[in-house]
């Protein structure tokens, strides 16, 4: 899982530096703010699990999808006329990707089904939630527009269900990551809601 979960930290890296131009960051911004992202969840997980450094810390190829998500949005790769909507794929692909490789994490330290599924989570949108507070935007994952933890905690879900059945491999786990993907997708593209803690459902649109 070593290469989905260096997937995962590019992706979300590259939303990081996305939100940076759009908030007009400098480089410095920029790469801070795709590490923030790109290894926020893992180091939550990493530091949950206790089983020594995090892997952010003790394997240097960590560090290298923050850099290179940073070069690639310096140089226009991804271009910058739609920031929001490109933002919001790479994020979607961080959360797919980090819902799975966070729970196997999970399940390889020991931790049963149920608790490897809601780190799993953490994993998935502990990045983001640092990366919108840092940049003072409303965190994704307290938006009511687009499915968001609910699809990762599914997805976390899923994988864990694989993996008690003993069918979870990077096949199997790479189609959990594009479900949770897809419904993310989808659910912006069509305006899904949740419900609101007043209890009303909530107002449908791209955010």
């Amino acid at each position: 899982m070593l290469l989905l979960d260096l997937l995962g930290v590019f992706f979300f890296a590259v939303s990081g530096s996305l939100l940076a131009a759009r908030r007009d960051f400098d480089v410095v911004g920029s790469i801070m703010l795709a590490s923030l992202v790109g290894l926020g969840g893992g180091v939550i997980r990493d530091l949950v699990i206790d089983q020594g450094p995090p892997n952010a810390f003790s394997q240097p190829l960590y560090i290298i999808p923050p850099v290179l998500a940073t070069l690639a949005v310096y140089l226009h790769v991804f271009g910058v006329r739609r920031l929001r909507r490109t933002l919001m794929l790479f994020d979607a692909g961080g959360l797919a990707l980090f819902c799975v490789t966070g729970t196997v994490t999970a399940l390889e330290s020991g931790m049963g089904a149920i608790s490897a599924a809601l780190l799993g989570l953490t994993t998935a949108v502990g990045g983001g939630v640092m990366r919108d507070a840092v940049a003072n935007e409303v965190p994704q994952v307290f938006n009511p527009r687009g499915v968001y933890a609910i699809g990762a905690l599914c997805g976390a879900a899923l994988t864990a269900l694989l993996w008690h059945f003993d069918v979870l491999n990077p096949v199997t786990g790479t189609v959990v990551a594009a479900l949770v993907f897809t419904t993310r997708v989808l659910s912006l593209r069509y305006g899904w809601t949740v419900p609101l803690a007043s209890g009303r459902t909530g107002s449908a649109g791209l955010p």
